[in-house]
């Protein structure tokens, strides 16, 4: 049986701590022994939305992580950093050219896409099982394997050299940081992040969002419901008897094909999330993926 509450909690992280720092602050909010986690690292220089998954929400972590996001980022250039923001080592580079608004605007449309980026030093990336940071603050060489991701679009807010606001709205894995010491190679001029707010993680806006300086009351009243997230995912209602049967690993039938649909959330009749369950075109099936307890908590 499940016990304590559950949900989706929407924090504005503060700048000048690790996501796992407002986690540990965020459980103080929680009966001892509540389950917590975040679904995306931001850096301590980062500020704005951390969406944290309390008690049997965290079985739904992975749905949250790959929702898209967006970020304002504030950029130095003429200079980098060994850590590719202001809070590492920064260096000037010297006689670099501020470039033209023109340059600066087409150099960023080469950022937009699908394209590969290579993780920075300092960063969770895994390098043979061990942290890149962990290799680089022990003063080894890090080589980390670009990987693809998808920067949907990058918006100029303000530019006056050698200082630049962006606003970049984009896909799962994206480093803010690795955007900008690229876009200072292309330059030709260096660049690194100054300031980092995200501002959105799929449905999950800033505005609104809990402050850690929140009372346990306070805080607890703005938890979310499960549902908030599988937000992305088609939804479908099922019977008593097929959401009865998926909870035991059942397979059910699915005349309906669900073309380029790989996945749907599964609601009861009372309106409540007891599933995700994969599609399964060729012998038009629904295959359980996720199952959640019938007594999920109070949310």
């Amino acid at each position: 049986m499940v016990t304590g509450m559950s949900g989706l909690l929407v924090v504005d992280k503060p700048g000048g701590i690790t996501s796992r720092d407002a986690v540990d602050r965020a459980l103080r909010w929680f009966s001892r022994g509540t389950r917590m986690g975040h679904t995306g690292t931001l850096d301590p220089l980062a500020t704005g939305v951390l969406v944290m998954c309390v008690g049997v929400a965290t079985r739904l972590t992975e749905y949250v992580q790959r929702m898209d996001k967006t970020y304002r980022a504030g950029l130095l250039l003429g200079a980098h950093s060994d850590t590719d923001d202001v809070d590492g080592t920064v260096t000037a580079i010297p006689d670099a050219e501020p470039p033209e608004r023109d340059t600066l605007m087409e150099s960023l449309q080469d950022f937009v896409g699908e394209i590969e980026q290579v993780p920075p030093a300092y960063s969770a990336a895994k390098v043979t099982g061990r942290r890149a940071y962990d290799l680089a603050r022990k003063g080894q060489d890090v080589m980390l394997k670009p990987r693809r991701i998808k920067v949907y679009g990058i918006d100029v807010l303000a530019y006056e050299y050698p200082r630049l606001s962006l606003e970049v709205r984009c896909g799962k894995g994206t480093y803010i940081r690795s955007l900008a010491r690229d876009l200072g190679e292309r330059l030709s001029c260096g660049a690194l992040v100054e300031t980092l707010r995200r501002t959105r993680v799929g449905p999950f806006q800033d505005q609104g969002a809990v402050g850690l300086q929140m009372s346990a009351e306070e805080a607890r009243a703005y938890l979310l419901p499960l549902a908030s997230a599988v937000a992305d995912l088609p939804r479908v209602t099922l019977s008593a008897g097929d959401v009865d049967r998926l909870r035991h690993g059942q397979a059910i039938a699915w005349p309906n094909g669900g073309e380029g649909v790989p996945e749907i959330a599964i609601f009861n009749n009372e309106g409540t999330l007891v599933a995700v369950a994969t599609v399964d075109r060729t012998r038009g099936l629904l295959l359980p993926a996720k199952v959640l307890p019938a007594c999920q908590g109070a949310q």
